[in-house]
């Protein structure tokens, strides 16, 4: 059971499933100070010096911000496009390489021109 549980870890895709998930949380936290840090002051400055993190409304005794969601929306924009764009990316190369110039196939003289060559080597190797 050992060996099957190494064999299974040690596959290339779970590896790259690991890597893919920890890359991805480092991802998460580089997109999430881009908008905490970066985009909402200046969202906030442009709309008379709002600070979104604190933006809320108070029902009763509760109290709903939902300047927290909007900073999640654009965490899930910022997260969306870049993998749009990482995957358009990847697209294009895998055409590009779909598209590569196959060579064509010998023609009828060729093919005769190199069955007389494999005549000749095989007359030359008895000799």
């Amino acid at each position: 059971m050992l060996k099957e549980f190494r064999e299974f870890i040690m596959r290339g895709n779970v590896l790259d499933l690991a890597v893919a998930v920890i890359i991805g949380g480092a991802f998460n936290a580089i997109v999430t100070s881009l908008v905490n840090d970066i985009i909402m002051p200046l969202v906030g400055i442009l709309l008379g010096g709002v600070n979104f993190a604190g933006v809320g409304l108070k029902v009763g005794n509760a109290v709903v911000l939902y300047g927290n969601f909007i900073q999640a929306i654009i965490n899930f924009l910022i997260i969306a496009l870049t993998l749009f764009l990482v995957v358009k990316g990847a697209n294009r190369v895998m055409r590009k390489k779909a598209e590569a110039p196959v060579p064509p196939a010998p023609t009828a003289e060729e093919k005769l021109l190199t069955e007389i060559r494999d005549l000749l080597a095989a007359q030359n190797s008895r000799a």
